[in-house]
């Protein structure tokens, strides 16, 4: 009995130890999978979700007709989201009330809140919004389409909306296709980065097209504010079967495969709506500005409507001498010969110089303005204000200010006077600030330059005898002829016959200029160096191609063009007329440059942009598709045809504002990931 009982002991102890290994083994294998769970968001723990979702199905089914239902569900194999729904995603027919667009796990619902409308096809446009969850595969362009009616209208129209004063594409513009007697966009579409656009679903038939900068989400052109292209040319929709050349890339720099692809080729493809913004002609006044105690500003929203101002035109054939479209009236101090009226080009902003020390030091001066401003009804009509004009700095805290900087000068002489060696001279009177004058003299002075003065207040005398220009010959200085003319209100230019290669100095006595408030100028004197011609290039643009002048004859006959160098920036360095089909451009520093040409519809000197309300499109623009390049030395010339390439083609990428969006794809994840590790990528993930 003993042994027995003992063996089964020994064998319970058995079953124990073995009990004690298997659960050991069982808490090391748990522990195992717990550390490779851990890791399998490493990279070392396997190959990333690199698939765009894919549609499973929708309800109701794509492509369904005779659809009565406003609730759309699309159905994916992963979770998904849309990213900047609101810019991307559209439906035509266009939608009055914002429809409720949700994501709910693997699922888009849409509900339409609009009353459908019979026998017409239904798009809703997601383009790239649609990406997985996690890794933001994209799904790639994505329209869902259903139609009220028996048929599914599958035909497309697309071009391109570019700015028409300066060619930049026109990013998220709404595009809208009208049939006859629309007032709504009865098709529509947003433009991309590229200002691209598609607008899909269109049924047969004869259309036009127009584009807005949409604020108020009304789907038409109700502000002026808002920048549009309208264009009268019919569209008229087509297809047709074509074949297209599809480039596989194995990587960035080779090419894998290129094969031939039948497609359908919707037509018009090739559409350019040229949006601009009009002049504004609603006349609203801003506010009234006094940062500087001698003078203020009146600001308005456009200028007076010239039948209401006849004074306008020839305002400004004549520099701006005529009379200002506001009348002031003082309250608290006397207007009359109190101001000196200073317009901006179209009187939108007029600032108004006081002539009397008493008026400057009042903080707050009353008036009575009357001008033309517009009424509920969007006509100008004369209107009167109360306007109470405050200092922005109060008279007191100007004198405080001007007390610190006389006793700071008092210390200053009194202590120039205890160092001053016997019969010094020292000038106990302190003298007068002299005014800050603008020069704007380069000192490498092109053989056809000038010099730009600038004031900082207007002028009550101008001593021409204290300007002085000399020139350097053979080692000595001789006086130069110049003179100068105004340009505007407080500004000037000098001119001369500069000679190549000789140094000058302009030099300006004290004195030589004195505002109205008895401030002058103090002496300067400024070297200039004349370039010589070996060091600048010159350049001809010979211009063709020039579109004929509009039917409705406005500026038949005067119809001029001119063209622009410009820098890469876009900015405007120079300007020359066409004149025998060229334009002429001198002493040209070597560099790049870039060519912009204005077709001057009226013959004014500048661009004019559009108005739809008189059935005006916009002065055409066109720009050199290349970079100039100007050596010293050199002359070059160009031959350009205007209409040569199409509009949204011309303009070069590197002065080109609005760049390309980056396009959604697969970020290749796992060709990096097998590369790194120096193994091939399994076939299934490529």
């Amino acid at each position: 009995m003993k042994s027995e009982e003992s063996g089964n002991k020994t064998e319970l102890r058995r079953i124990d130890v073995m009990k004690a290994v298997l659960y050991s083994s069982l808490f090391i294998l748990h522990s195992s999978l717990i550390v490779s769970c851990a890791r399998m968001g490493a990279p070392d723990g396997g190959w990333y979700d690199e698939k765009p979702p894919r549609v499973l199905g929708a309800s109701p089914a794509e492509n369904s007709t005779n659809v009565k239902t406003k609730k759309v569900a699309i159905y994916f194999d992963e979770y998904i989201k849309i990213e900047s729904a609101s810019e991307k995603v559209m439906i035509s027919p266009p939608q009055l009330e914002q429809p409720e667009i949700k994501v709910r796990g693997r699922n888009i619902y849409v509900n339409l809140l609009d009353t459908l409308k019979p026998n017409t096809t239904y798009s809703i446009d997601f383009s790239d919004a649609i990406v997985d969850n996690n890794e933001g595969n994209p799904l790639g362009n994505y329209t869902y389409t259903f139609s009220t009616g028996d048929v599914i209208d599958t035909l497309e129209v697309s071009g391109y909306v570019i700015e028409a004063k300066d060619l930049e594409p026109v990013k998220g513009i709404l595009v809208g296709l009208y049939a006859e007697g629309d007032t709504l966009m009865r098709r529509v579409a947003r433009t991309n980065s590229l200002g691209r656009f598609v607008i899909r679903g269109v049924a047969p038939g004869t259309y036009t097209i127009g584009a807005v900068k949409d604020a108020d989400g009304d789907y038409r052109f109700t502000q002026r504010s808002e920048m549009m292209a309208f264009s009268h040319e019919k569209i008229v929709p087509t297809s047709k079967a074509d074949i297209r050349q599809d480039t596989l890339w194995q990587d960035k720099n080779h090419i894998k495969d290129i094969t031939l692809t039948g497609y359908t080729h919707f037509m018009p493809d090739n559409i350019v709506l040229r949006a601009f913004e009009h002049q504004p002609t609603d006349r609203h006044f801003l506010k009234v500005d006094r940062t500087d105690e001698r003078c203020f500003t009146l600001y308005f929203t456009a200028p007076v409507q010239q039948e209401l101002s006849p004074n306008a035109a020839k305002a400004k054939q004549e520099g701006g001498k005529s009379n200002v479209p506001v009348t002031l009236k003082g309250i608290n101090f006397n207007a009359k010969d109190a101001f000196i009226a200073e317009p901006s080009a179209n009187a939108d902003t007029i600032t108004y110089w006081l002539r009397d020390a008493a008026l400057v030091n009042q903080d707050t001066l009353t008036v009575e303005m009357t001008t033309y401003l517009t009424d509920t009804l969007g006509v100008q009509r004369l209107t009167t204000d109360t306007l109470d004009i405050l200092a922005k700095t109060p008279y007191a805290e100007r004198l405080k200010r001007e007390q610190k900087e006389k006793d700071e000068w008092k210390k200053a002489l009194e202590k120039r006077l205890r160092k001053a060696e016997p019969g010094e001279k020292i000038d106990t009177v302190m003298p007068r600030k002299p005014f800050d004058v603008k020069y704007d003299v380069p000192t490498r002075m092109t053989p056809n330059g000038s010099i730009t003065i600038a004031f900082p207040a207007p002028l009550s005398r101008f001593d021409s005898t204290a300007v002085h220009l000399y020139v350097e010959q053979d080692s000595l200085w001789y006086r130069a002829p110049f003179t100068i003319t105004p340009v505007k209100k407080r500004h000037c230019e000098v001119y001369t016959d500069w000679i190549e290669g000789a140094n000058y100095s302009f030099e300006v006595d004290s004195l030589a200029f004195t505002d109205i408030y008895g401030n002058a100028n103090g002496k300067r004197k400024i070297g200039i160096e004349v370039g010589k011609i070996e060091e600048y290039s010159s350049l001809f643009v010979n211009v063709s191609g020039v579109p004929a002048p509009l039917p409705s004859g406005d500026g038949v006959g005067v119809q001029k063009v001119f063209v622009e160098l410009l820098d890469g920036s876009d900015k405007v360095l120079m300007t020359a007329p066409v004149e025998d089909g060229t334009a002429e451009f001198y002493y040209i520093a070597p560099g790049t440059y870039y060519l912009r040409a204005t077709v001057d519809s009226n013959g004014n000197g500048v661009w004019d942009t559009g108005d739809y309300f008189k059935d005006c499109q916009p002065e055409d623009v066109f720009y050199y598709s290349e970079s100039v390049e100007c050596k010293a030395k050199w002359d070059i010339t160009k031959t350009w045809n205007l209409t040569s390439k199409p509009i949204y083609r011309q303009k070069p990428g590197v002065i080109t504002k609005q760049k390309a969006d980056k396009e959604k794809t697969i970020k290749q994840r796992n060709a990096e990931r097998a590369s790194s590790k120096g193994i091939e990528l399994p076939e299934y993930l490529r």
